[in-house]
């Protein structure tokens, strides 16, 4: 029966995005909430100043209003619906603010509010699910007490957060990658895993992300007619980082959403380097845009992260299976 709710929800969240996107399209350009284009990004991008902002709000929108309407809310998915809520506000209020004055809310207040999220979600789940350890591929659970697991938690949900941002840099890209790390965390939700069992309602909100996120693709493939925004990016990451503590599976992150770890390394590595040595290291960070300096076409890069994550997605998944089965 799980299969029959989770393929529904999909659909439904699929279809919701199709018929309203054009309506959101239209009103977002009657507001004039069109993207601004930095100046120091890639000289390609010019032409999609404009172009409507703030599309992570209609993911967020139907989302919720399927979850509440399936009746889904429980243990499991309350705290990664208020996660979506609570950090797309945050992005929202960023991406006003981008469109309005053309400069973002200050780092260090989107940095308090992701914290303060994070540090709410990691305390309500180890509460509610009694958590004090870290599962860790080849190694176990590995018991580390509730308040480091909290601050863990809080620390990978923020990391996931802007991780996730800053890969929301070519049309289509993240919307892409974020399919095949739900899919892989719906895949672990659904499965019978001894001392957790399934996590059926958890499963069907995955799909309700991953649909949402189909029918957003619809319109955000390359030429792009509408942007995610940070209301999109920022909470899709906080709750994909969410989705994986609550499936116990959080360390498997770092393999499912390895395109991601790779997009935020290449900012660090490249700043370090900068400072350290006085030179970058890649041509331009995050890494699509180095790639686009290299004169690859935007489709492809696209197209090649999403194969990375696919196959990342498909990995972490055995893991997993191999890990609960002992092999």
């Amino acid at each position: 029966m799980t299969l029959v709710q989770v393929v529904v929800a999909l659909l439904l969240a699929f279809t919701g995005m199709v018929v309203l996107a054009p309506i959101y399209i239209s009103l977002l350009q009657r507001l004039g909430f069109g993207k601004q284009i930095r100046s120091e990004g890639p000289a390609a991008h010019f032409g999609k100043a404009g172009t409507p902002t703030m599309g992570g709000m209609l993911i967020v929108g139907v989302v919720l209003f399927l979850a509440m309407a399936l009746r889904i809310e429980d243990v499991d998915t309350l705290t990664p619906m208020l996660a979506l809520v609570g950090v797309g506000v945050l992005g929202a209020i960023d991406d006003f603010v981008n469109v309005r004055w053309s400069t973002g809310m200050r780092g260090r207040w989107k940095l308090a509010w992701q914290t303060i999220v994070a540090l709410l979600a990691g305390f309500y789940i180890q509460r509610h699910f009694d958590l004090t350890g870290i599962n860790v591929p080849g190694l176990g659970e590995i018991v580390i007490g509730p308040l480091l697991f909290i601050l863990f938690v809080a620390f990978v949900i923020v990391g996931a957060s802007n991780a996730v941002n800053l890969t929301d840099g070519l049309d289509g890209l993240v919307g892409g990658v974020l399919i095949f790390s739900f899919v892989a965390y719906l895949l672990i939700a659904i499965y019978d895993m001894p001392g957790r069992g399934p996590q059926p309602n958890l499963a069907v909100f995955c799909a309700l992300v991953i649909g949402a996120l189909m029918g957003f693709l619809w319109f955000n493939v390359h030429p792009a007619q509408i942007f995610m925004g940070d209301s999109g990016a920022l909470s899709l990451g906080a709750t994909l980082a969410v989705v994986a503590t609550i499936t116990t599976q959080l360390p498997l992150l770092a393999v499912i959403g390895v395109v991601f770890v790779a997009v935020i390394m290449s900012v660090v590595l490249q700043v370090l380097n900068y400072r350290l040595r006085g030179r970058r290291l890649f041509r331009m960070a995050p890494l699509h845009h180095h790639f686009e300096l290299m004169g690859w076409a935007e489709e492809k890069i696209t197209l090649r992260f999403w194969i990375v994550a696919a196959l990342a997605g498909l990995l972490g998944v055995s893991v997993f299976l191999a890990g609960v089965s002992g092999l």
